[in-house]
């Protein structure tokens, strides 16, 4: 039988992904320090309303905020796929809380919370201390430099560094012929707070993901004119919007051309175009590559073979479920680092990687969406739960997802107060009674129901 080991962990980031990691490496055995830049818990999900000094995101000395959240938002997903799995989303009853399917984004806030008491996570975290350098040194060991509150620089030494430091803080723009000499404004989604900027605005919004679509949404009847930019309609748009083909310049009189012919004089170009994957205080010496945002190269999207197991990601995957995902990714890390979990050799687990990325030019799936789970995020999931020895993904869980799609693309404006999937919620909350007691699961029927 193999022996346990416990290591000293170095968990960086406390939003979700490293709230979720910091339990499992602990609940495994592990020693975890949790490095935190802010001075609470949540990460992304910690709203602010203040804004870049550069507005589109890429001037590298402007005054940095993380969350991208805006104002309005509300989860596009229903809470009962967003908890882990021991620890429902359910609804709350106490002061500012929100009972809705899809809450505000303030109401996950508060479940991260409640998360991060329930299970002692905060006492591992040291908050106001930003990771600047994480380099593997000899024998194994990774040192990580800090720089605390009070400006200073520290470090320490672990075995095993895993990076949770989230995908929505470094703004990935569109790049425009004539850009430079075009009069108007540009800004990121990651700058967007509510929709007063931009009234009477006659708009151009790049992208049309689900950043792109509720901000569309919202802007109507505030902008002048909205046009959407994008390869094809995901779905159909408000009479007051036009879908536009892709921009193919943009010219000195402010006009913008697009790929069709079509010429449109706008105010604003509004780039809903995604994030780009940015670890500035990694150094590996060219090991961890980002290469049109592919990280690699990654086993899983979460080992690297050369530095396997003491360097892991979690959280990179888009388009997917996050919090379940982070249970089961940081599961297999806290495993492996233990032993309790066997790990391929770094020759085949290059040769999976060299095959995915084989089958991704296959399938003609360009680079910069490596990490998009999408349709294939059940057999993740149920391979991260096999090899880690967890229930395979429950059946509502992914009949949910699908309803939950279908009805989004059909019912943009109105799918988060208005579904038809009961059956798959009562099936929900009987699962979830496993973990409840019997009133509050009660309550939280009557809650959402």
């Amino acid at each position: 039988m193999t022996i346990q080991h416990s290591r000293r962990v170095a968990v960086i980031g406390a939003g979700a992904g490293g709230l979720v990691s910091a339990r499992e490496l602990s609940r495994e055995g592990h020693h975890v320090v949790v490095f935190e830049r802010n001075t609470q818990i949540g990460g992304t999900w910690v709203y602010s309303p203040e804004i870049e000094s550069d507005p589109l995101g890429v001037d590298p000395n402007r005054t940095r905020i993380h969350s991208s959240l805006y104002k309005s938002l509300r989860t596009n997903l229903p809470r009962e796929l967003m908890g882990v799995r021991d620890y429902p989303f359910v609804p709350r009853e106490g002061k500012d809380r929100d009972p809705r399917r899809f809450p505000a984004h303030g109401e996950v806030l508060k479940y991260l919370e409640d998360f991060a008491n329930e299970f002692g996570i905060c006492k591992l975290v040291r908050f106001g201390t930003e990771v600047v350098f994480a380099s593997l040194e000899e024998l194994g060991k990774w040192r990580v430099e800090f720089r605390c509150e009070n400006g200073a620089v520290d470090y320490d030494i672990f075995d095993a560094v895993v990076v949770c430091v989230g995908n929505f803080s470094q703004p990935r723009v569109a790049e425009i012929p004539g850009i430079d000499g075009w009069p108007g404004v540009q800004v990121h989604s990651h700058n967007y707070r509510d929709p007063e900027p931009f009234r009477g605005k006659v708009v151009v919004l790049i992208g049309y993901s689900f950043s792109g679509m509720d901000i569309s949404q919202e802007l109507n009847g505030i902008a002048k004119e909205i046009h959407v930019a994008c390869r094809s309609a995901k779905t159909e748009l408000l009479d007051t919007q036009s879908t536009i083909s892709n921009i193919e310049s943009v010219r000195k009189d402010g006009t913008v051309v697009f790929q069709d012919g079509c010429i449109v004089s706008a105010d604003v170009i509004l780039h809903c175009t995604g994030y780009k994957y940015h670890f500035p205080f990694l150094d590996t010496n060219g090991i961890v590559m980002v290469d049109d945002n592919r990280v690699g190269p990654l086993y899983k999207h979460v080992f690297l073979p050369a530095l396997a197991p003491g360097l892991s990601f979690v959280g990179l995957l888009f388009t997917a479920v996050p919090l379940p995902m982070f249970e089961l990714q940081s599961n297999w890390v806290a495993g492996v680092l233990s032993n309790r979990i066997a790990f391929p050799s770094k020759e085949e687990m290059l040769a999976d990687v060299n095959k995915f990325y084989a089958d991704l030019e296959a399938l003609g799936k360009p680079k910069h969406r490596t990490h998009e789970l999408g349709d294939y995020m059940p057999a993740y999931y149920d391979w991260l739960a096999a090899t880690c020895g967890c229930p395979t993904y429950e059946e509502w869980r992914k009949e949910m997802y699908i309803a939950n799609h279908i009805n989004k693309m059909a019912n943009l404006g109105s799918y988060r107060d208005d579904w038809h999937d009961d059956e798959l919620i009562r099936q929900a909350y009987e699962e979830f009674s496993k973990y409840t007691t019997n009133e509050r699961s009660q309550n939280h029927s009557n809650l959402i129901f």
